[in-house]
């Protein structure tokens, strides 16, 4: 599997994924500069995490018009798998990539933690090594992670199976002590229609080596490698 992960002036989790992925496909993924035009042969793009452009005017705001966005974005409306993970996520809204919008976390506050994750589907590229209703553990680190959508967007979304991942208890309970942010309805990853563009806030690069604490991330990479090798 060919993987290649953009870089932004600000990414600080670049590498991290890039050493997940390696571990997981056996080869190095290729890291592209934000200002290059065109992202090469791949099978998967990575939007990693970070503080793009210092997160001014909004987080992901400004990375979304970097030049290679506009190659990314073509590639992921044409089913090309591109995965953002936390800041990513805020960059796949910006661009329009995904619905809603990533806002400042209710508390206020910059969270990091361990959190627990409900998987909502097994069937896609992303999750096919875990359990539908599985409970994981996956660190987040943001100041912006509370997903906000209207009513109409999140019926919709719900309706269209577009939801990854839901923050929960260790039992699995989708409740609002749970949630770390605010994000509505629980709502800590969320898929496109077609299940290829995949945006969450939690960071399974970060928990995917014995060496790091836990495994629970690890699942995620293998899923990926076993659908698009």
């Amino acid at each position: 599997m060919r993987a290649a992960v953009v870089v932004f002036p600000g990414s600080n989790c670049d590498r991290d994924v890039a050493v997940a992925l390696e571990q997981a496909t056996g080869g190095k993924p290729a890291m592209i500069w934000h200002g290059e035009a065109s992202v090469p042969p791949s099978d998967l793009i990575v939007l990693p995490g970070g503080f793009s452009y210092g997160d001014y005017l909004r987080a992901g705001a400004m990375a979304a018009h970097s030049p290679i966005m506009r190659d990314v974005v073509a590639k992921a409306r044409a089913g090309k798998p591109v995965l953002g993970i936390c800041n990513g996520f805020q960059i796949l809204t910006e661009a329009g990539l995904l619905p809603g919008a990533l806002m400042r976390n209710a508390s206020l506050k910059f969270v990091c933690r361990d959190v627990h994750l409900k998987v909502e589907r097994d069937d896609t590229i992303y999750t096919r090594r875990y359990k539908r209703g599985e409970v994981i553990r996956i660190p987040i680190a943001h100041a912006d992670g509370n997903y906000f959508a209207d009513d109409e967007t999140l019926d919709r979304v719900e309706g269209e199976g577009c939801v990854a991942f839901r923050y929960c208890d260790r039992s699995g309970g989708v409740t609002p002590e749970a949630n770390p942010n605010g994000a509505r309805r629980n709502i800590a990853g969320l898929y496109d229609a077609r299940a290829r563009v995949l945006g969450l806030m939690p960071h399974p690069e970060r928990l995917a080596d014995p060496a790091l604490g836990g495994t629970d991330g690890a699942p995620f990479f293998r899923s990926l490698v076993e659908a698009l090798y």
